[in-house]
């Protein structure tokens, strides 16, 4: 007897328009005699908030699951959250866009059939994202995970004047960022919160990390490049004693003067590509490249 596939659905709670194309999958997937298991928040959103009637073989809490594959009903956002749940399960994660931009989740609504289709044909590949880590010193310890697909981001707090950011890298001084805030992203990451800020696109795979300041207070500050099995150290100071570290958006408060450390995981994110996919192709429409016809 063949062993059926386990799914771990996940999904955005705040999408209230979006429920039909998560019946949709479900039903799918049920078709496919598979195995659903659906995280608690999101199956209590989908029955009592959307009043839908759906038949599952499990609901779970925390990381308490253990598939063959994850999916994420959302945007990046939702992915994001979706990996850091994964953790280092090495749990392939399909990715269904109802949110916005999507590169990451990048299966829109009208190709889920297609998509589980695949899947059960092996017509897909895997893609390895490299993730990175925070250590803080002595007893200062962050209440989220500290692990980051995208990026980890060291900024000032809302009211407060901007912060200073010492760095090394190996532990030879770089510079000391007078700025609003300082960006270590991945690649996977630099379409995100660093591009926003004046970072490079870094394509996948190249084994790289950056440093983009945020709002520095020197013309003179520009983004770094730097292999990604470096470690960098990170000293901040702030007149309000206290910093906000994001990881993939997560924020928690650091004391002043905290020492932080950022180097890269052990374990990858692992997100499924279907045949089709290109990156570059996929850059090309999401940035809107060449849609200026003057």
């Amino acid at each position: 007897m063949t062993q059926k596939n386990r799914f771990a659905i996940f999904g955005n709670v705040y999408q209230r328009k979006k429920s039909q194309a998560i019946f949709k999958l479900i039903a799918i997937l049920q078709r496919n005699d598979a195995e659903i298991y659906v995280d608690r928040p999101f199956y209590e959103f989908i029955t009592e908030g959307q009043h839908m009637d759906v038949k599952v073989d499990g609901i779970f809490d925390g990381d308490d699951f253990d598939v063959d594959y994850a999916i994420s009903m959302g945007g990046d956002g939702t992915l994001l959250k979706t990996a850091a749940r994964v953790h280092s399960k090495d749990t392939p994660i399909i990715g269904v866009n109802i949110g916005r931009l999507g590169f990451l989740a990048d299966v829109a609504p009208s190709e889920i059939e297609m998509a589980i289709s695949d899947i059960y044909a092996g017509n897909y590949r895997v893609d390895e994202h490299s993730v990175i880590k925070i250590e803080t010193s002595g007893e200062e310890k962050l209440e989220s995970s500290p692990f980051a697909l995208n990026d980890i981001a060291i900024l000032k707090r809302d009211n407060a004047s901007m912060i200073s950011i010492r760095a090394s890298i190996n532990g030879e001084y770089v510079t000391t960022y007078q700025a609003d805030g300082l960006i270590v992203t991945t690649p996977t990451g630099s379409t995100a919160y660093n591009l926003s800020n004046g970072g490079p696109i870094i394509a996948p795979g190249t084994g790289t990390l950056c440093l983009t300041a945020v709002a520095p207070h020197s013309l003179n500050i520009r983004p770094i490049v730097v292999p990604d099995n470096s470690v960098i150290s990170l000293k901040v100071e702030s007149r309000s004693h206290s910093v906000l570290v994001a990881v993939d958006g997560k924020s928690t408060s650091l004391s002043d003067g905290t020492e932080v450390r950022i180097s890269k995981a052990k374990h990858t994110v692992r997100i499924i590509r279907f045949s089709d996919r290109k990156y570059y192709s996929t850059l090309r429409e999401k940035m809107m490249w060449g849609l200026d016809q003057r």
